[in-house]
C-alpha cells in the first residue's frame, strides 16, 4: 500500500485500513508463535503498512505534509 494512494482516503477509512492491519499483525504473530508462518516477510510488511497509515493520519490530523 503507498502512502498515495493512503492520502487519497479520509480519517473514518484510514481507521478502518489501521484496524485491519492490526488484526492482520495479530493473527501473523500467531501463525509466528505456532511455527505456521508461510512468509516471514509478511510480518515486515504489515508493520511497515501500519506505521505508513499511522504517518497519514497524523498529517491528516496536524494538517498537512512537510
Amino acid at each position: 500500500m503507498k502512502a498515495s494512494e493512503l492520502r487519497d482516503q479520509g480519517l473514518e477509512e484510514l481507521e478502518q485500513t489501521l484496524q485491519e492491519r492490526l488484526r492482520e499483525q495479530f493473527n501473523l504473530r500467531m501463525q509466528q508463535g505456532t511455527g505456521q508462518l508461510a512468509r516471514p516477510s509478511e510480518m515486515k510488511a504489515v508493520r511497515r503498512d501500519i506505521a505508513r497509515i499511522k504517518t497519514v493520519m497524523h498529517e491528516k490530523r496536524t494538517g498537512g505534509t512537510k
